[in-house]
């Protein structure tokens, strides 16, 4: 176990900590920074720094001298059972709040085994090492103990044009293997509420988007392209419609559900923002050319690319119950929350140049390079249709500043 602590400063914290697994990378590690900002409770940070993972996320922390007590960093695997039991003992959380997973849908097609062993295999270590620190409970400490699941609303499968938005009670139909593995995990945290009184909680989100977005999802992916010139690859015909989150909103409701969801009980959260992935890049283009205006506009660099195995064709959330038991709703439309995304990757140039690594725009290869061009009816088509869409990093800090 390596365990970093941040530079000691004076203060005390009482409060036993929440462990947060997957704490570095996208959404975790807003929701580590949205927790410090708002709770008193200290964070134990546990994640593996895989190839999204990056505590470059957290710098702030450390900047601002965050006491220890405060925040602790340890790297490590939610797979490994040995260095679990010796978490739970040393710091005795009060709450789990799992977001470690592998969670790219084109990753899970090109190679499955790696979601299967930690979405599933992970889950299960995790949910056995919090129900052997559970059992060691009493009291206020006992009643008071969460472990909370984050998961997708991919679980559910696609929607038709007309489908009614997923609820809380739609069976699960995942097609993918990122989305089986993680309705597996789903199924694992239900039936350890159910056979064991493990107080848990189940959060299935959309589409979240926002600051440290690893640019293999589609705005951060579309964003660097156009910026470094390139080809901006849609799937398809672009009509895969998805329920834009702002991360922070997610944040805010994942932190409303851990203090007052019932147990057992899973939340449904969502943005209400359905956009079509091709609107979702006309919408980028044109915030591009207010912010960072180019010779041409930069819906002209779209391309059709051969659309992804299996592809769903609309995810939509109904996020009524959250509303009405928690009484939690999104601040960020899809227009304010884009507009501070496309400023933050703006402003934050070294964050950028540090992870486009030759790992990286080896996978953008991977998975582009044989995505045979497409040809819908379209305007946005040109005479260099034919060029296979890949990525290309700006570069340096300064070409994004």
């Amino acid at each position: 176990m390596n365990e970093e602590l941040l530079p000691e400063t004076s203060g005390a914290f009482a409060a036993p900590p929440i462990l947060v697994t997957g704490g570095a990378g996208f959404i975790g590690s807003n929701f580590v920074l949205d927790w410090l900002e708002n709770e008193a409770a200290p964070v134990v940070n546990l994640d593996l720094l895989t190839y999204s993972g990056n505590l470059e996320n957290l710098a702030s922390l450390a900047q601002a001298s965050t006491p220890p007590e405060r925040y602790t960093f340890v790297h490590g695997d939610i797979a490994d059972t040995a260095l679990l039991t010796q978490l739970f003992a040393e710091h005795r959380p009060r709450a789990v709040v799992h977001f470690a997973a592998e969670s790219h849908v084109d990753r899970s097609i090109l190679g499955p085994e790696a979601f299967l062993r930690t979405n599933i295999d992970g889950t299960f270590r995790l949910l056995e090492a919090a129900r052997a620190h559970y059992a060691t409970l009493a009291g206020t400490e006992r009643d008071a103990f969460r472990f909370l699941h984050v998961s997708t609303d991919e679980v559910y499968g696609t929607l038709a044009p007309t489908d009614p938005p997923f609820a809380e009670t739609t069976p699960y139909a995942p097609n993918s293997p990122y989305a089986a593995s993680k309705a597996s995990s789903d199924f694992l945290v239900r039936a350890w509420h159910h056979t064991y009184g493990l107080p848990t909680l189940i959060t299935n989100c959309s589409n979240n988007y926002g600051p440290f977005q690893f640019p293999e999802k589609l705005i951060p992916l579309v964003l660097l392209n156009a910026l470094a010139g390139k080809s901006l690859p849609v799937y398809g015909d672009g009509q895969q419609v998805r329920d834009w989150l702002f991360v922070r909103d997610h944040c805010s409701a994942i932190r409303a559900v851990l203090v007052g969801g019932r147990l057992g009980q899973t939340y449904n959260i969502g943005g209400n923002n359905q956009r079509a992935n091709l609107d979702v890049v006309k919408t980028l283009c044109a915030l591009l050319d207010e912010l960072r205006p180019a010779a041409q506009p930069y819906a002209q660099q779209i391309r059709y690319v051969q659309d992804r195995p299996g592809h769903d064709r609309r995810y939509a959330i109904d996020a009524r119950k959250i509303q009405a038991e928690l009484g939690w709703y999104p601040v960020d439309t899809f227009e304010t929350g884009l507009r501070r995304t496309v400023e933050w990757y703006l402003a934050n140039g070294d964050w950028l140049a540090n992870i486009t690594s030759g790992a990286y725009k080896r996978w953008i290869e991977d998975n582009y390079s044989a995505r045979a061009p497409q040809s819908p009816s379209s305007d946005l088509r040109s005479s260099d249709q034919e060029e296979s869409p890949t990525f290309q990093p700006v570069g340096t800090a300064k070409g994004l500043a």
